[in-house]
């Protein structure tokens, strides 16, 4: 069981202080709990949330009881990738939760090792729907079954823990392979005829040269 001690904050308190005395600012909600700020010791949160990630129950121990939930969002630095802010939600017991969960292609593609295609993935967390208890940390994607150009898996194909039900669109595109870009050789330019350049040139050279006598006047 994955556990954090929590302590109940001031919404009024500087964040950079909090975050200066080594600890997350943070808040637990729900959809029967009404939103509380909170402030985790910044170790704990790390080891916790590189173990649970988005889908594993995180029990956290607050002075206002017992909350079990799951992490909702990670506010993160973005120079130094620390955690800045973290939103936890309070699910009811005995209800399942939707949530998206992060994607992970496992195999090998006949149609990118023997034809040289180009694996492409199209999406990265799928949406679903579970019982805490039953949510994996991830999804295992197999993409042996791309063989040529073109073949796809949908959100349909993918084979889900037991438990575990899609909420995404069947018809969403997972992943696909394509054919290898062609890379286009730059056409050629023209030859330049070097004769011609010059004789216009030396033609505008005598023209310039050349001085038009004046006029007489009339005797």
């Amino acid at each position: 069981m994955l556990t954090l001690k929590a302590e109940i904050r001031d919404k009024t308190d500087k964040l950079d202080r909090i975050r200066k005395a080594g600890r997350v600012p943070a808040v637990f909600y729900g959809k029967k709990e009404a939103s509380t700020a909170i402030s985790i010791p910044q170790i704990d949160f790390l080891k916790v949330w590189k173990a649970a990630g988005e889908s594993s129950v995180i029990t956290l121990e607050t002075p206002k009881g017992i909350k079990e939930s799951l992490i909702q969002d990670v506010d993160l630095d973005p120079l130094t990738g620390i955690p800045r802010h973290a939103d936890f939600y309070v699910f009811e017991k005995g209800h399942k939760v939707e949530v998206e969960l992060s994607l992970e292609f496992t195999g090998i593609s006949p149609a990118v090792k023997d034809l040289g295609g180009m694996f492409v993935k199209v999406l990265y967390k799928l949406k679903v729907e579970a019982m805490p208890k039953d949510l994996p940390h991830g999804i295992n994607v197999d993409i042996s079954s791309l063989v040529s150009f073109g073949d796809q898996i949908l959100a349909q194909d993918i084979v889900l823990p037991a438990g575990v039900k899609l909420r995404e669109n069947p018809e969403e595109v997972v992943a696909l392979v394509s054919a290898p870009r062609e890379e286009k050789e730059d056409e050629a330019a023209e030859p330049v005829d070097l004769s011609e350049i010059e004789v216009e040139k030396k033609g505008k050279e005598e023209e310039a040269e050349a001085v038009p006598e004046a006029e007489q006047p009339a005797s």
